[in-house]
């Protein structure tokens, strides 16, 4: 199952977070941010797609070295619509970030600055969208099959974040 069947599941999910209001939220961010940076969502939506490859590598290796804990723990700080340097730092060295950047520009045509830029908005979205599946009554509750589906996917590269953020815009009509 897609990492957005997975969100769907949460949207209809009472006990989970995830809802059509937070999708509707998260589509918004990304346009307002398409906007501004003079690109189209699908530009953003790809960089959201090499931000998730890189979330997940840092949030498996805080898995790996405190639990799953630690993992929905960073979801649950920094997940937004805002922008949160600290969130990119609690996940990413100032070298990572070059790096997440760099990669994100080859793959876009985007410039490495105007990422680098963005970086502190794209991370809390990625992390939004992971938040989707955590329990509506206990943040800090295990479970969350959003987050499990994220860092248990196949490691192929492909993160599902682009395809997921395109078809909550279809969802939500955006």
């Amino acid at each position: 199952m897609g990492i957005f069947d997975q969100i769907l599941g949460a949207v209809a999910n009472p006990n989970q977070q995830g809802s059509l209001g937070q999708l509707g939220s998260i589509v918004n961010t990304v346009n307002q941010l398409s906007n501004s940076t003079g690109t189209d969502p699908s530009t953003i939506q790809s960089v959201l797609g090499v931000v998730g490859n890189y979330v997940r590598a840092s949030l498996r290796d805080k898995q790996a070295t405190n639990g799953n804990e630690e993992a929905q723990a960073v979801v649950n700080q920094f997940a937004g619509t805002s922008p949160n340097p600290e969130a990119v730092n609690s996940l990413f060295s100032p070298d990572i970030q070059q790096q997440v950047a760099q990669t994100a520009a080859q793959r876009t045509g985007l410039d490495a600055g105007v990422i680098q830029q963005i970086l502190p908005l794209a991370v809390p979205i990625v992390l939004n969208f992971l938040q989707s599946g955590a329990s509506a009554e206990n943040l800090q509750a295990g479970g969350n099959p959003v987050l499990s589906s994220f860092l248990d996917a196949d490691g192929d590269g492909d993160v599902d974040i682009a395809d997921a953020m395109q078809m909550a815009s279809r969802y939500v009509g955006q």
